[in-house]
């Protein structure tokens, strides 16, 4: 039973951080009986048992083992051939991804600190998955949030919710205020009490959702499928008749009956199990699978880890990538960008350089007091980025400091006579909070309401460029606590500029002249995200559409996002309704992130990117993961995946001729009562020379073709009107050797067949090889040379269970063939017009 919830420790003030007893230990007891710890699944991604029912349960496997049953059933082991392809196609897709899993597990296991929670009034440090309910917990600057909970106490305690909003400043806490887990400690200390942990925590629900398995929209495998679905509807007639025709060809129903079942039934079917196993195209579900495999051990060595195999695919066909800001654009800090001289609202005063490069109205005491802040050891991240261009801080410890506060939007140190010129009281904040009317006394140089006035445009000018812009202040008032000292004087104006992605501007413009379009979602500030955007080379004019305007209709925001290119203060969950409404008109959408608050948004899209520093939630949901979070390795990713669909609609047009004459074959063949021309193994044989080795080689050879939509149908137009002429080239054979050579035995007719059918498939090949660099004309006369070894060699005759034929057959066979290449090469020619035809339309 769940235990009643104490009383919560009493709030105490800030700085108030002492006082609190936290559980005792027979309370933690009853919780960790309960169950209510901080335990958090550690399952990154798909499981092993998911990962095999993706791979295994298809229809293409389900057809291959029925007939596989058949020939075991039968006795005849060596005609299980056609079942490699198919065991090869699961084992590659289930190593892959599994690799792909325990590496990104590895990832997710990293940097798991101890907290550190109040229990019998001590503090004590443990793991975070011993957290449970109620347990008051300690949190300190670089902290991350554990838990779900409530401030009790606060000392300026500053939260960074990045991970979780997507917005950069960090937000103040005070005692009342939630935490979440996911978020991390900027400043201050505070202390929590949990109210929500392990599967209840917020980060952890999030996780949950995202983690729900989505399979992946591939063409490649969606065509597959769609022809399979097309199989699977014919296949019950389709067995009716060949195994009808069949029965008749080897000597009719009322031979059948005179004889064992056994006897009538297995020539039967055998060719109806040759006839099937040839209509599927087991072997281009396993070149895209090895395709798949292929590039993701490439892309492997360039740091992208691929986590389903059909994500390379995917981003050749991508037309939108949609990039979180920070993590992504930007490395998620600041840096120092400019210091300036106060603006002044008389004339005459100057803003020009002296021979370092500082404004010659900025005093040396102001930078040392610059540099003291920026090496401060306390100092948030935007001082501490003073640090590096501030070297020489003031040789002697302030006489007092306030920290910073978000609360306050400023901090303070004040330094005694002994530090000579940076003697007196300085202050470093937000314009706005020190820059008071009260401060604005007429007569006094620079602090007049107009010089006020003059600084505050000059703040609001550089935030526009979206600068993020501090005010250095000085005073001879002393320090009174957090009470802010009055007659301040601006000294120096600091602006800081995010840390902008060395590689985002070069990624973006090559994804713009490959006609792909970049939209930037952030949750951060419009005038920030423009900022940024501009930056990497977009074209933002003002700022950016604000999210908080953005409609719940999806077909309004479809709108919206079919005229805008940058948006700033977007949710998580107006992310992942964005990336609907694009997909909803049509698009292919990639989405790049790396905070919790991207996961969503990430599941949803086509392909989901997560950076390497992400979130693990991020990374689980992930298609894609990019290591070293170096932005510029898509380019890379985009040429794979341009490679392999490319390629792949090479090989389907070979593929689909296989499987158009297949089926013709056993139609056609039983329905004319003719007996299938090839046995199992001989089908198998012809595959893995006109197809089977030659297309594993052509599947990796490099092809930068830009991707159109519609390869099925580009491929059906020639593989139907290719397989008709093959079929014809075996009606004609047969109706040959029916008429004038009937004492041809059946072992002799089944080799005249394989050399009939290998030819014209190799000339398939050939036109669908082209052009003909060397090493594809190597590989095709190779393939006629395993064809003759094939028809001649000794050994391969008795487990083809051939025979030569007679002189005439032969040449028959031979003459049949080379009509049917000049055909196969009409059609190509054809088919080639109209495919230029279709790209040149498409700008590819």
């Amino acid at each position: 039973m769940t235990p009643p919830a104490p009383a919560p420790p009493p709030a105490a003030a800030p700085g108030a951080l002492s006082g609190v007893s936290g559980l005792t230990s027979a309370e933690v007891a009853e919780r960790e009986a309960a169950g209510l710890t901080n335990e958090q699944s550690k399952d990154t991604s798909r499981s092993l048992a998911e990962i095999l029912r993706v791979h295994v349960l298809t229809l293409f496997n389900l057809a291959i083992a029925l007939c596989a049953v058949v020939v075991i059933s039968l006795g005849r082991w060596l005609d299980l051939l056609f079942s490699l392809a198919a065991i090869a196609n699961v084992v590659i897709g289930v190593v892959q991804e599994y690799s792909a899993k325990r590496k990104l597990d590895r990832i997710a296991l990293l940097h798991q600190d101890d907290a550190v929670v109040v229990r019998d009034g001590a503090r004590v440090s443990l793991p975070m998955a011993r957290i449970v309910r109620d347990d008051v917990v300690v949190l300190r600057r670089g902290d991350q949030v554990p838990v779900d909970g409530e401030v009790l106490a606060s000392d300026g305690l500053d939260l960074d919710e990045a991970l979780l909003t997507g917005e950069n400043d960090p937000v103040p806490k005070a005692p009342g205020d939630a935490v979440l887990s996911g978020s991390s400690v900027v400043a201050g200390t505070g202390l929590v009490r949990a109210t929500a942990v392990g599967p209840a925590s917020h980060a952890a629900r999030l996780s949950a959702e995202a983690r729900r398995f989505s399979a992946i929209r591939s063409e490649l495998r969606g065509a597959l499928e769609k022809v399979a679905r097309w199989l699977t509807i014919g296949l019950v007639p389709i067995i009716a008749v060949i195994v009808y025709g069949q029965m008749t060809a080897v000597g009719g129903w009322a031979h059948a009956l005179a004889q064992p079942r056994e006897a009538a039934l297995e020539p039967a079917l055998i060719a109806s199990v040759a006839a099937v196993t040839s209509m599927i195209p087991q072997g281009l579900a396993l070149m895209t699978t090895i395709a798949f495999a292929v590039s993701a051990l490439k892309l492997a060595q360039h740091e992208v880890l691929i986590q389903e195999q059909p994500a390379v695919e995917v981003l050749a066909r991508v037309d939108t990538v949609c990039l979180d800001k920070t993590g992504t654009l930007t490395e998620g800090g600041v840096r120092f960008h400019e210091l300036l001289a106060p603006a002044s609202a008389s004339p005459s005063t100057s803003t020009s350089t002296d021979d370092d490069g500082a404004p010659a109205d900025v005093d040396a005491a102001a930078c040392a007091v610059l540099a003291w802040f920026g090496a401060d050891p306390d100092a948030n991240p935007t001082a501490a980025a003073l640090h590096e261009p501030f070297a020489d801080a003031p040789p002697h410890e302030p006489a007092d400091r306030v920290a910073f506060s978000s609360a306050r939007r400023w901090s303070a140190v004040a330094f005694g006579p002994e530090v000579g010129a940076a003697t007196g009281t300085w202050l470093l904040g937000a314009p706005e909070a020190l820059l008071g009317d009260a401060d604005a006394r007429p007569g006094e140089a620079g602090t007049g309401r107009d010089d006020v006035a003059a600084v505050r445009a000059q703040a609001d000018a550089l935030s526009d460029e979206g600068l993020r812009v501090l005010l250095l202040a000085r005073t001879d008032a002393p320090l009174a606590g957090n009470a802010l000292p009055a007659g301040r004087v601006p000294a120096a104006v600091v602006t800081f500029r995010e840390n902008v992605r060395p590689d985002a501007a070069e990624t973006l413009g090559y994804f713009h002249a490959q006609g792909v379009r970049t939209v930037v979602i952030s949750g951060d500030s419009p005038r920030t995200v423009a900022a940024v955007a501009r930056e990497v080379g977009m074209d933002v004019p003002g700022h950016a559409h604000d999210g908080r305007t953005l409609p719940e209709d999806p077909a309004a925001l479809a709108d919206v996002m079919a005229e805008h290119d940058v948006f700033g203060r977007v949710s998580p969950d107006q992310k992942k309704a964005m990336v609907a409404a694009l997909q909803s008109r049509g698009h292919v959408v990639a989405m790049t992130g790396d905070g919790v608050n991207d996961a969503l948004a990430l599941k949803t899209a086509d392909l989901g990117i997560a950076m390497g520093n992400a979130a693990p939630a991020t990374k689980a949901v992930s298609r894609m993961v990019l290591l070293d979070g170096r932005f510029d390795r898509l380019p890379a990713v985009l040429g794979e995946g341009r490679q392999v669909i490319a390629n792949m609609e090479r090989l389907a047009h070979i593929y689909l001729t296989k499987t158009t004459y297949a089926l013709l074959f056993g139609v056609v063949f039983s329905l004319l009562a003719w007996q299938f021309p090839l046995l199992p193994r001989q089908a198998s044989t012809v595959d893995f020379i006109m197809i089977g080795l030659p297309t594993f080689f052509l599947a990796l050879l490099p092809n930068p073709r830009r991707y159109v939509p519609g390869f099925l149908g580009r491929a059906l137009r020639f593989a139907i009107p290719s397989g008709v002429v093959i079929l014809l080239s075996m009606v004609a054979l047969q109706a040959y050797v029916r008429l004038t050579a009937a004492h041809v035995d059946l072992a002799q007719q089944q080799t005249a067949f394989m050399i009939t059918l290998t030819l014209v498939g190799l000339w398939v090949l050939s036109v669908m090889s082209r052009p003909l660099t060397r090493r594809v004309v190597v590989l095709i006369l190779g393939m006629y040379a395993v064809l003759a070894a094939v028809v001649l060699v000794p050994a391969s005759r008795w487990y083809h269970q051939m025979e030569l034929p007679p002189a005439d057959v032969l040449t028959a066979a031979l003459v049949i063939a080379v009509l049917g290449c000049a055909l196969i090469e009409l059609i190509h020619q054809v088919h080639r017009r109209h495919v230029a035809r279709v790209l040149a339309a498409a700008g590819a």
